[in-house]
């Protein structure tokens, strides 16, 4: 089963894109965990995510969180911005199952 974690500012534009994206997962009969939180609060989450995306107005923090948690084995990328303001849950599942 895959783990993604959408991070951004305070959790809370993601966690609408986290539905549209379990909708999107639950019609193609995916096996997927996905969650959003915060950036500060995304270390708690850290040893259970196998896939991190980054809401783009928190963007700038692509690099440290690369630096950090790719060695882990966790793949991290920014979430397109035109997908995330049409909150296309089915776009960005498809984005983070290819890393």
């Amino acid at each position: 089963m895959k783990q993604i974690t959408l991070v951004c500012a305070a959790g809370m534009s993601t966690s609408m894109l986290v539905q549209k994206m379990k909708k999107a997962a639950q019609a193609q009969n995916l096996e997927v965990e996905i969650r959003a939180t915060s950036e500060s609060s995304f270390k708690e989450y850290a040893d259970k995510t196998d896939v991190l995306l980054i809401g783009p107005q928190v963007g700038y923090l692509e690099d440290e969180f690369k630096a950090k948690y790719e060695p882990k084995g966790i793949k991290v990328s920014v979430i397109n911005i035109v997908d995330y303001g049409m909150m296309n849950g089915e776009k960005v599942l498809g984005d983070a199952l290819k890393l």
